[in-house]
């Protein structure tokens, strides 16, 4: 082990937590008793405006009890700065003063050999530099002009120039010392097979050096200037110091911006990126020209828990997507997923940049999807199921996907998702079918078009069809409710079908596939889902699924403003609570109506205190309803001024 229990337990007596914490924070003074290492303030985590983050020195811990983050000083930067845990216990080592232990010499020795390559790297680095600036450079500086690269992100990115040479990196080499085998470990020399002398790798190319999540150059991207010249991006081979599976461009300027932000940005080629933070989105990385491995989606979740994939929106595009999606599907987890944007047939960043500006590109990225979504629409688009075995087999393929997912919690999420839009979609085939060959509607033999809602009604209308929404939106509050849903009865017949829908889907047919079922539900249970699943913009023959519900998002705006998940669960027991005060009054009238003619004074007694309790539980809902509202509030003004902070 190389960082011993006693080493940490060192750091943290030497180390007072709310220190660290203190760069992210601002205490509250009012809660805050410093002298007894008792700190609290709003959590870094999630947004509040009432402090419920809490530094405890005397322990070395932390916990939110608004959002249940909790841990030590090593954690803290792992989850804010996106630190792996050695980068975390040697920052923090530091800091202490406290010395690290000697490595076992073999490790210290490929340390070393990993330091001499990176030295190695350096000096190409700068070589690479000079040549740009030289008189070799003039037609390299053209096309960087060329491609509107500002003399700033030149320097801060260390744009070189390869000259058109056979050995001219290696001659610079040789003259300062290093070996030629030193140099084709490092990946900056050919050797060939037939026992020729070796020669650059790099030749009549610009060049940008990649680094790692410390700046350390550890290889280069070079972009051919000649037209013809093929491949017209080449990377450093693998070599000790470069992995492109574990590796993502600019990680080491994007981390702290993406922890500001809360986002990032994954762009398919580092020219992008380099375009994209040259515009002012400083969030941004790359792949280096590979398939996503796992290491990258937890480097990646280090900065955000749903990163966003641009990828061009041709048949190119839209295949790398799929592969990602297969990729990315077994290594998903609670609370962390990614999003993918497909920019317009032919643009790549760059081309939206020139064109809009800053603005123009991240009004793109906005238009993202989520993964659940991209893998729905791969599967479904363009898919025969007029018969039933189409429709078994479709169910399957997505099922296997589902299969996966490792995490049990996001697997039983995605199949209770899929089960929904399976049956809504397997409703209007079959209900197009069926009124393609009768013509007939409700009136008739065969099944009607979903009717158009009906005009709001009673006091509990909006919350019973603000639930259902919620229900439907937020598959995990749902699941871990059903119960209690379940014992709710609607006023709105409407409603309350779609609730006993929902939950008999849920919980009573899950053994059962949707193919053989889907005609079971109650006609009234697609009105609604329908309603939240289908854009009613476009055609039943190019329905477009989305993975929010317009109707909601009018109904309860907040949803708009990318409020935490603690509040949107706050807000779903006060419906709730609304919904079980409401039966519970209705239970209360009708007994008092049942029983005026012939009721003894225990019963009028056990009325008037019911009566009294829903009064009570009446009021405490009208506070918790109007605190929500003014965080609701809050909430909205801090989305806007981030919008207004990132567009400035």
């Amino acid at each position: 082990m190389r960082f011993p229990p006693s080493l940490l337990d060192d750091i943290r007596a030497r180390l007072p937590l709310s220190e660290v914490v203190a760069k992210r924070v601002t205490w509250d003074r009012r809660k805050t008793q410093a002298s007894r290492g008792d700190y609290w303030a709003c959590c870094p985590f999630h947004q509040e405006k009432t402090p419920s983050f809490h530094v405890d020195d005397r322990r070395g811990h932390y916990k939110c009890f608004g959002c249940g983050e909790s841990g030590d000083h090593f954690k803290f930067l792992t989850e804010t700065e996106g630190l792996s845990f050695p980068e975390a216990v040697e920052q923090l080592a530091q800091a202490a003063g406290v010395p690290l232990p000697k490595l076992d010499p073999r490790v210290e020795e490929r340390h070393q050999r990993r330091a001499d390559l990176a030295e190695v790297c350096e000096m190409a680095a700068r070589f690479f530099e000079r040549e740009l600036y030289g008189p070799a450079g003039q037609a390299a500086r053209t096309y960087l002009e060329r491609r509107k690269l500002e003399n700033d992100t030149l320097r801060e990115f260390r744009f070189g120039l390869a000259p058109n040479g056979r050995d001219g990196l290696k001659r610079h080499l040789l003259e300062r010392g290093v070996d030629k085998g030193t140099m084709v470990e490092a990946g900056l020399l050919i050797l060939p097979d037939n026992g020729r002398s070796t020669y650059d790798r790099f030749r009549n190319r610009v060049m940008i050096p990649i680094q790692d999540e410390r700046g350390q150059v550890v290889a280069f991207g070079g972009r051919t200037l000649d037209p013809d010249g093929q491949p017209k991006y080449l990377n450093s081979p693998e070599t000790p110091l470069f992995h492109k599976g574990s590796m993502l461009f600019n990680l080491h300027r994007a981390r702290q911006p993406a922890f500001e932000a809360g986002q990032a940005i994954v762009t398919e080629g580092y020219m992008d990126a380099i375009a994209v933070w040259q515009s002012g989105v400083r969030y941004v990385v790359a792949s280096l020209g590979t398939a996503f491995t796992e290491d990258q989606i937890a480097r990646m979740w280090r900065f955000a828990p749903e990163p966003i994939i641009c990828f061009d929106g041709d048949l190119a595009g839209v295949n790398a997507a799929n592969r990602a999606v297969d990729r990315i599907l077994p290594a998903l987890k609670s609370g962390y997923s990614f999003q993918f944007t497909y920019l317009p047939d032919g643009k790549d960043p760059d081309d939206l940049i020139k064109a809009g500006g800053r603005n123009g590109f991240l009004e793109e990225v906005q238009k993202a999807l989520p993964l659940s979504e991209v893998m729905w629409r791969r599967e479904v688009t363009d898919r025969d199921i007029a018969t039933p075995e189409r429709k078994a087999a479709l169910e399957k393929s997505l099922y296997d996907l589902i299969a996966q997912i490792r995490d049990e919690r996001v697997r039983r999420r995605y199949q209770l998702e899929i089960r929904l839009k399976l049956s809504n979609l397997f409703w209007e085939a079959s209900r197009g079918e069926r009124s393609g060959r009768s013509g007939q509607g409700r009136d008739g033999n065969g099944p009607s078009l979903p009717q158009r809602i009906e005009k709001p009604h009673g006091p509990l209308f909006s919350a019973e069809r603000t639930i259902c929404g919620l229900c439907t939106r937020y598959l995990d509050l749902f699941e871990n409710n059903v119960e209690r849903i379940s014992r709710l009865r609607f006023n709105d017949d409407l409603h309350d079908g779609f609730k006993s829908e929902l939950c008999r889907l849920a919980v009573y047919l899950d053994d059962k596939t949707v193919a053989s079922i889907f005609e079971t539900l109650d006609p009234r249970f697609y009105e609604i889902l329908n309603e939240v699943l289908t854009d009613r913009g476009a055609t039943p023959e190019a329905a477009r699924f989305h993975p929010n519900w317009t109707k909601l998002s009018e109904r309860l705006q907040v949803l708009n403003f990318n409020p935490p998940a603690d509040f949107i669960e706050r807000c779903f027991n006060l419906y709730l609570d609304e919904l079980e005060l409401g039966q519970l009054g209705r239970e209360v009238e009708q007994e008092m109506e049942a029983s005026m003619e012939d009721i003894d004074e225990q019963a009028w007694q056990r009325i008037q205190a019911l009566k009294q309790e829903i009064m009570r539980r009446r009021e405490e809902l009208g506070r918790r309803d109007h605190d929500m509202a003014e965080e609701a509030r809050g909430i909205r003004a801090a989305f806007k001024a981030e919008g207004m902070r990132k567009a400035g």
